[in-house]
């Protein structure tokens, strides 16, 4: 009984960062990993996916560690063939867009569509990142969001100024993640019972 138990502290959960092109996807995956690759340098767009494992104890589950997948995902729509693949068991996805360029706010519509409706997310299980490049002029504010948006979790993320800020705030995202999963996994078990 014992063993059982001790695998049910255990959740692995498969977290998608999706958003469109030089919104900072990667830089906040590598920062939330605690990846260093290519710190400064020239912007390299990610071919397909890179997928970063790596432990985290999310907020509010304090007797829970959580396995992190983190799937970065290219912005590239010429990779849209391959998204139902990487969404197949994702247990939550990042939307992550730049507030500085006009055309994210229109187009993270569309990554809600393809990556949130699609597959029937709850709430809990989605989180918008506003991320703030260096030397960023807009302030954290609220955005002009489409109404199904402003209904998800929305961030600010600066990790010049407050990286810890964002690290924090990820794993309260995480934390309703792992209660929603917990839940779900709950259910499915008094299914069987019953």
């Amino acid at each position: 009984m014992l063993t059982s138990f001790s695998c049910l502290k255990m959740f692995k959960a498969k977290i998608l960062f999706v958003g469109p092109n030089e919104s900072g996807k990667t830089v906040l995956a590598n920062f939330l990993s605690d990846t260093t690759e290519n710190v400064g340098g020239e912007y390299r767009p990610t071919q397909g996916v890179r997928i970063l494992e790596f432990e985290s104890q999310p907020e509010g589950s304090s007797d829970k560690t959580c396995e992190v997948e983190l799937w970065d995902c290219s912005g590239e729509f010429k990779f849209e063939s391959c998204w139902p693949a990487l969404m197949k068991d994702s247990s939550g996805v990042v939307i992550i867009f730049n507030p500085d360029v006009p055309s994210h706010l229109k187009e993270i519509e569309t990554w809600h569509s393809m990556f949130i409706s699609s597959q029937g997310l709850q709430d809990s299980q989605c989180l918008l990142i506003a991320h703030h490049k260096p030397g960023s002029g807009i302030e954290d504010g609220r955005l002009p969001l489409a109404s199904h948006l402003s209904k998800l979790l929305l961030i600010h993320s600066n990790l010049e100024e407050e990286p810890e800020d964002v690290r924090q705030a990820f794993c309260r995202y995480l934390g309703n993640v792992i209660n929603t999963m917990s839940e779900s996994r709950e259910r499915e078990e008094m299914s069987i019972i019953t």
